[in-house]
């Protein structure tokens, strides 16, 4: 569990030690919230933090937001003032801690009374857990986390959740007759693998089928060997530029159209595609453009089924498969630009070279805005095995950190690497004392420009130099700061130090940070799956659709 101390607390804190429950303690309350939606990333199961009352539980409010966006499962405790001192102007209360989550949670509940907390923390966790999965809390207010209670007279808490619905016969049968008749297929898995622990289904899915696999926020699911992974669902933008062609048959696996599909533009799934949508919230097929084939179902025993239903393993796509693939190997637009830029090294170079120097089958953790774009560009390099962060939908900054630590935690003896932006760093950069305390190995890459980069470029492009208005940084060494947690930390400043850096850091046996100086240069594709540029007559927009001129 993930916390940090507060007086409301104690009683339940000294009870999880007792009880053997690991307790990793942050230095802020968002970022233990954004560890415990890591852990649950990386387990595919609950993520539980704990957060005091008042200023803690508001500072705990971002994480529970982005989970909540993210369908991420996690179970926020918390406390409150005294349930007999209400409305008395009393420490920490006037607000209605429940009431202010409820539109950002699956379920929200105050506890009034001790032998209500066991089935009640059980319908917590289910809650959690069921389809789709993502936040809840608990509010147990200070009066009645300190009372005292008989154990023997409390109830149990029930089963931690129910099965999930599998597809009808019927479904599969039409999923299996529109896969066949494609000649140009491919999926887009999203978080629905992670939480139906559907990766086997998928992987025998993949090469029964040979439909090559898009994962939507950067990872596939499949193992980054796989000759099916397709990389990030970024590169369907670039599949009629690099093969003359687009895909006539999407099936999205638990995937969610929006945002990071191209939103209505059609850049990344095609209007004219069939669109095989599986999903366990049916609220959400439909929601951006029409669905061909609904299916309200788990995620893994759809794929399952499909699996065992398919009579043509792909042959005839084999051409086109190979072709997708070989577009997340592509050799970027920015392999032969310098070393250098204005002194500095080239950022897609710089974070190529890191990539690079990882491991494989390391935890990338992805922050920042143009940070992002260009780990995007050379992500493959590192063969992951798996990817994280990118924002999300909340499109949060500095979640990275903490993401990292809970990732670290649920995978001990694998590694785990940040990637962030100077600007995402400095939100969280003191739980680099956590990963110390902790013996956390993380390691943690700023890409470093001095500026708010996604910011500066998007100022200058619609308003000119005169639009820079707080976006600029200073040039700081974090690695100083990082040495000063008791990290290892080095600052790079020339492309051939990389690789011995990210080595030095990766086998330090302690958390680091690498401070790689880069310029701010070129302009990676982080709009790419937003598709075409406004017209004359609309006005460009930062992250959405152009609007168009005139009264509204």
């Amino acid at each position: 569990m993930f916390a940090i101390h507060g007086g409301h607390l104690n009683p339940f804190l000294l009870a999880c030690a007792d009880l053997g429950v690991r307790l990793v303690d942050g230095r802020h309350e968002g970022a233990s919230g954004h560890s415990a939606d890591g852990y649950a990333r990386a387990t595919g199961g609950l993520g539980v933090v704990a957060v005091t009352a008042g200023a803690g539980y508001a500072n705990c409010l971002p994480a529970i937001v982005s989970a909540h966006l993210d369908r991420v499962p996690l179970l926020v405790v918390t406390s409150s003032p005294p349930l007999r001192e209400s409305e008395l102007n009393e420490l920490q209360g006037g607000i209605d801690q429940v009431g202010i989550v409820r539109p950002v949670t699956r379920w929200a509940h105050r506890v009034t009374s001790t032998d209500r907390i066991p089935d009640l923390v059980g319908l917590a966790v289910r809650k959690a857990l069921a389809g789709p999965p993502g936040p809840v809390l608990l509010d147990i207010p200070v009066d009645v986390m300190f009372s005292e209670v008989e154990e023997s007279r409390i109830a149990t808490a029930g089963a931690p959740a129910a099965a999930l619905p599998a597809p009808s016969a019927e479904v599969v049968a039409a999923i299996v007759e529109r896969l066949e008749a494609s000649r140009r297929p491919v999926v887009i898995a999203g978080n629905g693998i992670r939480y139906s622990h559907g990766l086997d289904a998928l992987v025998a899915f993949a090469d029964r089928s040979g439909v090559p696999v898009f994962g939507q926020m950067g990872t596939a699911g499949l193992p980054a060997d796989h000759v099916s992974n397709a990389g990030g669902a970024w590169n369907l933008g670039m599949l009629e530029t690099e093969l003359g062609e687009r895909p006539d048959l999407v099936l999205l696996v638990g995937a969610r159209l929006g945002r990071f599909l191209g939103g209505r533009t059609g850049s990344m799934v095609p209007d004219d595609a069939t669109l095989v949508q599986i999903d366990i919230d049916p609220s959400e097929i439909g929601r951006v453009r029409a669905v061909d084939l609904p299916v309200v179902a788990d995620a893994r025993e759809t794929l399952l089924a499909v699996t065992a239903g398919l009579r043509d393993g792909g042959a005839e796509r084999a051409g086109w498969a190979k072709g997708v693939v070989a577009v997340n190997h592509r050799r970027s637009s920015f392999a032969d630009e310098p070393a250098e830029v204005d002194g500095r090294i080239h950022p897609y170079h710089g974070v190529r070279a890191a990539l690079r120097a990882l491991d494989p089958s390391t935890t990338v953790v992805v922050d920042g805005g143009e940070a992002a774009g260009w780990v995007w560009e050379s992500l493959a390099e590192a063969r992951p095995f798996d990817v994280m962060g990118f924002g999300g939908y909340l499109g949060i900054l500095g979640l990275s950190t903490g993401l990292g630590v809970g990732a670290q935690v649920a995978r001990p003896g694998g590694r785990v690497v940040v990637f962030c932006g100077d600007g995402a760093a400095g939100f969280h950069i003191q739980e680099l004392d956590t990963m110390v305390r902790h013996g956390l190995p993380v390691v943690t890459v700023v890409v470093n420009n001095a500026l708010w980069a996604q910011s500066v470029r998007s100022q200058n492009r619609d308003y000119g130099p005169r639009g820079e208005v707080i976006s600029h940084l200073t040039d700081t060494d974090y690695d100083q700061v990082a040495t000063g947690f008791g990290a290892y930390g080095e600052r790079v400043t020339t492309l051939s130090e990389v690789a011995g850096a990210m080595r030095r850091a990766l086998d330090c046996g302690r958390p680091a940070l690498i401070n790689l100086s880069v310029a701010y240069g070129p302009e990676p594709r982080t709009a790419a799956g937003m598709g075409r540029k406004p017209s004359t007559d609309e006005i460009a927009v930062p992250y959405y659709e152009a609007i168009p001129k005139g009264p509204y």
